[in-house]
């Protein structure tokens, strides 16, 4: 799944006019670089939700033929869901019963996504989040397993699900915007509300359900979400082996 949805407002003015999703980055939209990716890495069956200016993206992937593989569209133009919602709105796709990889639209990396397949499978966790060591203010808490066991804003004080004593023995990695999923997670999400977010979802079954990192030790990545990064992207894109 990718997420394309969003509204994209750091992204003012060019969002004015154009999603997200269509921002072109060193002559290709940021939606085709993260299709091109998947396909690369053996993923030939996708969805995208769209909110803003969805026709658009519709109007894309069928200009492009779907770039050759199964691409479905999730639309969300009445009302977006968030991140949550977002996905348990995917469950009629994900019929196979198999882990599904969910992939933020601005987000461009030298992920190695079969290493990520595989390390999901190995687990038998319920999600496997793409993290790394990145200067934020909002930290995923892990212990030395790399099982997920909160969440802290540092800007705040705020941490999550729990008031933690001392976080100083937990590894603080910064969440990419990518994960590996299994399908059971519909099933819990059975009861929510039809709009909520993803990680609050998470924090709030840590005490029944495993929650892992992933740390990938060559990671790069950008995200693509405010105009004073758009010429480094471009720069990341043309860089060889990212």
């Amino acid at each position: 799944m990718i997420f394309a949805a969003g509204l994209g407002t750091r992204l003012k003015p060019l969002t004015d006019t154009l999603p997200k999703a269509l921002i072109p980055i060193a002559g290709k939209p940021l939606l085709e670089h993260v299709i091109l990716k998947l396909k690369a890495a053996g993923f030939n069956e996708i969805i995208v939700n769209v909110h803003h200016f969805p026709d658009q993206i519709i109007d894309f992937l069928k200009a492009n033929n779907n770039f050759d593989i199964r691409i479905e569209v999730s639309d969300e133009r009445d009302c977006l869901l968030d991140t949550g919602g977002g996905v348990r709105n995917t469950a009629w796709f994900f019929d196979d019963g198999k882990p599904f990889l969910v992939h933020n639209v601005d987000i461009l990396s030298n992920l190695d996504l079969k290493a990520l397949y595989s390390e999901h499978l190995a687990s038998g966790s319920l999600a496997t989040l793409v993290v790394s060591k990145r200067d934020t203010f909002r930290y995923l808490l892990f212990d030395d397993d790399k099982r997920l066991c909160g969440w802290i804003n540092e800007k705040t004080g705020e941490t999550k699900p729990v008031v933690f004593q001392d976080i100083t023995c937990f590894n603080k990695l910064a969440f990419s915007g990518i994960q590996m999923l299994s399908p059971k997670i519909f099933k819990l999400m059975n009861n929510l509300n039809p709009k909520f977010p993803i990680m609050d979802f998470y924090l709030s079954n840590l005490s029944n359900q495993m929650i892992k990192g992933f740390v990938q030790v060559d990671f790069r990545m950008m995200d693509v979400g405010k105009l004073d990064v758009l010429d480094e992207a471009e720069r990341f894109v043309r860089t060889p082996n990212n």
